[in-house]
């Protein structure tokens, strides 16, 4: 029988990239589409390096009992104009490096999109980073599998599904992951140690952890992510 590792992890605007190694490292990758949204946390926004320093790009989500709401039921708050803000930042903090003019295209069409349902934004985004990044990882929106449970349940339940050997979870699986249950099934989970190695930016003193864009517009390049 094969190793068939999988991962999961919920929508993200503009991920970091760690969110995109963790996906290059599967042969399954489950976009949890229909799990409770977390405020505050990294689903909606992430930073950029700005002559100011790091600057937050949010996704305005419309707010109304949006806290116990699935993700598939988000919307975007399409009263603020808050696309080209966004586009005017990015411009703002990386027009001098090299790569401007061949990666703001890429990026302007992925935040200029439309579609207002924040999961299908968030979607169409991933696969752009995907085709950007040649990672042919199978991905698969959880929306579509009709599993019910939640938490370490909902993880062990994707890994039988897709007779997963090994789980890559983000270091915050720790909180809630019971491995017990996983080595019943056979299942080793592996807690990914993400490291970003510095890079040449703008903006003067190195800063680690901003969004996948930062690396892409000043090296040129995406980082060269471990595939299984």
């Amino acid at each position: 029988m094969s190793d068939i590792v999988l991962s999961a992890h919920q929508p993200a605007y503009l991920p970091w990239p760690g969110y995109i190694e963790k996906i290059a490292r599967a042969d399954v990758f489950v976009f949890l589409d229909d799990v409770q949204f977390e405020k505050n946390s990294f689903t909606n926004r992430n930073r950029i390096k700005t002559a100011n320093g790091p600057t937050w790009l949010t996704v305005p989500i419309l707010a109304k009992g949006h806290i116990n709401k699935s993700m598939m039921d988000l919307r975007i708050d399409e009263t603020r104009d808050w696309r080209s803000k966004h586009l005017k930042s990015i411009e703002g903090a990386y027009r001098r490096c090299s790569a401007f003019s061949h990666v703001f295209p890429i990026v302007e069409g992925w935040i200029s999109n439309p579609e207002d349902g924040f999961v299908d934004y968030c979607w169409n985004q991933l696969l752009g980073w995907v085709k950007e990044a040649g990672i042919t990882t199978h991905l698969v929106r959880s929306s579509t599998l009709g599993i019910a449970s939640r938490k370490s349940d909902l993880v062990l339940d994707l890994c039988l599904t897709f007779h997963a050997t090994r789980y890559i979870s983000g270091a915050l699986g720790t909180n809630y992951l019971d491995i017990s249950s996983f080595e019943e099934k056979g299942i080793s989970v592996v807690f990914q140690d993400f490291q970003m190695d510095h890079y040449p930016q703008p903006w003067g003193e190195f800063i680690p952890y901003l969004s996948t864009v930062d690396y892409w517009f000043s090296t040129g390049q995406l980082p060269n992510f471990r595939s299984r």
